[in-house]
Formats: structure tokens, C-alpha cells, sequence
């Protein structure tokens, strides 16, 4: 038990997996697949005693919860939708910036006097009062669904699961409305259909997500500690760049306010006896950086994209472990 290998469940195909493929990828643990695209089991390169298993996004979801997996890639509108109570079963770690879908209540564009979920709770009554029937609402999302209708105070409805294209239920009449997800909200225009102004369920992305429930003894721990140390490496070199420069008259003081009026770091801190200074800034306040530098006798301001920037700290991992801590 103490060997146990830390499970690292990502999506076994589609557009996720590469864009899972890519992240891993750039902090320098390419995701390695033995017996090619086939294989539902692989490793991380360069990171001992981990396994990645190869599932499929809502597959993820479940093995975070029962455990069998430790860290997971998978969307927020999964980890929602399939775990109860989740956020006593699974920690979201950190959002990855890809993989975007909101989840929303949809209705026929014909329906010009449905705009708010309380316009769509008056349709609900009448059509109950006129007809004796519920309008049914087609869904993969039902205990999403579910507990936004009622956080919205409507009980007219019923859910009628969804097996395939949920947004051409309406116009096949087997449903009233959807909820769905959406990235453009093209397929759903396609279909005649609008979401409601304030029925946005969820803004999904693909997340880190750790298990709380999975065993973690000290090597799957240190594992875990070793890939979030690369991930945060890559992470703070992605959001910075390197600025450096040679100015007799900068000082601590100096250096104190480029810090706080543009975001800086001072890695090795203040200027060195010669001058020279060496600066992380992002990318949004660089070239006002720049003319700070200038204008206070920097003659020259070079500026270099970085690859990893490695720091005593492990955000990841430390809230990771304060998590378990508690659970």
C-alpha cells in the first residue's frame, strides 16, 4: 500500500484529450502511451509512480468520487451533475482555461414573452393549468436541473432524460424546453432556440480536480507533490516575463515601487552591486515597466519569454494537502 502509484484519470479522446495532452505536455510531463492511442493505461513522463488511466470525461467524475483515481481532468459541469455532495467528495484544484461550456436553460424562440426564469415558471403553471400536464424539459443535466428549478421556485415541469441531440427535442415534440450546454450558442440558434436571460446553470471548464476519497499514502502524496511543483513551474513562466537591465542609480527603493506599481516579482532581489536587475512582470504591464526602467537611466530593457520558473512554495499541493488534512 505504502508503493501505491498515484491514478491520473484524462479524457481518452476528443478535443479534451488534446488539450489535456498539450497541458501536461508543456510543464514538461508528456503523457506516454506504450502500446499507442489503443492503450487506456499510460504514464507521465519524467514523474515516478504515476498511472494514467485513459476514461471518458464523466467516467472521470466517477472514479474521483469512489476513489479510484486520485487527480482527474475533467469539466465542472461532470464533477456537478455526477458526484453528490462533491464538494465533500472532490476538490477543484484549479480551473484550466479550456474546455469552456455554460450550461443554460433553453426555450422556443417563438416564446417572445419568456425572457427570465419567472416568465418560464408563469408558461410552466398555465401550461400545467390549461393542459393537466407538466412541460417536460430534456436534459442530460438532471440534478443540475433539478436544483436550479427549484432554487428558482418551479415545480411544474418534468424531466424527460436525454439519450441523444437534446436541442432538437423541441422541434421533434418530445420536449418544451432544454437545458443543455453550449459554446457558441450556434447550435442552439440553429434550432430555434434562446436561453433565458438569467438561466445560465453553470460556466463550465475543464478543471484539476483531486479525489478526497482515495486513499493517499506518503509516495502517491509525493508523486502528487512532484507534478503540481512542474505544473506550477510552467504556470508562473506562462504569466511572466523576464525583464533585465543595468542602471547605476537603482536602488532598493526603486525597485520596491516597480514592484508594486506594475506586478513584479524581484526573484534574486534588489539590484546587484553593478547594477544589474532582473525583474518577472506580466505581460499586461511590461511596456509601462519599460518606461519606468528608462526613465529612471536604464539604458537598455531586454525582455525574454520564460520556459519553467521553479519557487520554494507548491500552491497546488499545499491546498491539496490542507484539504486532506481536514477531510
Amino acid at each position: 500500500m505504502s508503493n501505491e502509484p498515484l491514478i491520473l484519470a484524462v479524457p481518452s479522446k476528443g478535443r479534451l484529450q488534446e488539450n489535456v495532452h498539450a497541458y501536461f505536455t508543456r510543464a514538461g510531463m508528456p503523457l506516454k502511451q506504450s502500446r499507442g492511442a489503443r492503450e487506456y493505461r499510460g504514464a507521465l513522463d519524467g514523474v515516478e509512480n504515476v498511472e494514467v488511466a485513459y476514461l471518458s470525461a464523466s467516467e472521470i467524475a466517477g472514479a474521483l468520487a469512489a476513489g479510484t483515481a486520485h487527480i482527474g481532468v475533467t469539466g465542472e459541469d461532470l464533477v456537478r451533475e455526477n458526484i453528490r455532495d462533491a464538494d465533500s467528495r472532490v476538490m477543484l484544484l484549479e480551473a484550466l482555461g479550456f474546455g469552456h461550456a455554460d450550461v443554460v436553460v433553453a426555450v422556443p424562440q417563438a416564446w417572445i414573452d419568456v425572457r427570465t426564469m419567472d416568465d418560464l415558471d408563469d408558461v410552466a403553471s398555465h401550461f400545467h393549468g390549461r393542459t393537466g400536464r407538466r412541460i417536460r424539459v430534456a436534459t442530460k443535466y438532471v440534478n443540475l436541473t433539478r436544483s436550479f428549478f427549484a432554487r428558482h421556485g418551479i415545480i411544474d415541469y418534468r424531466i424527460v432524460e436525454s439519450a441523444g441531440a437534446t436541442e432538437g427535442t423541441p422541434a421533434a415534440g418530445t420536449a418544451e424546453l432544454i437545458v443543455d450546454i453550449t459554446s457558441t450558442g450556434a447550435t442552439l440558434t440553429a434550432n430555434g432556440l434562446k436561453v433565458v436571460d438569467d438561466g445560465v446553470i453553470l460556466k463550465s471548464q475543464a478543471n484539476l480536480v483531486a479525489s478526497l476519497t482515495a486513499s493517499w499514502p506518503d509516495a502517491t502524496r509525493a508523486a502528487a507533490r512532484a507534478m503540481f511543483d512542474r505544473l506550477g513551474a510552467e504556470k508562473r513562466a506562462r504569466t511572466m516575463r523576464e525583464v533585465r537591465t543595468r542602471c547605476a542609480r537603482l536602488n532598493d527603493a526603486l525597485v520596491a515601487e516597480a514592484v508594486q506599481r506594475f506586478s513584479c516579482v524581484a526573484p534574486f532581489g534588489g539590484p546587484t552591486s553593478s547594477g544589474m536587475l532582473t525583474l518577472h512582470c506580466p505581460p499586461r504591464t511590461l511596456h509601462d515597466l519599460t518606461i519606468f526602467l528608462r526613465e529612471r537611466g536604464a539604458g537598455m530593457v531586454s525582455v525574454t519569454p520564460l520556459e519553467y520558473v521553479f519557487a520554494s512554495d507548491n500552491p497546488l499541493y499545499a491546498a491539496l494537502e490542507e484539504r486532506l488534512g481536514q477531510a
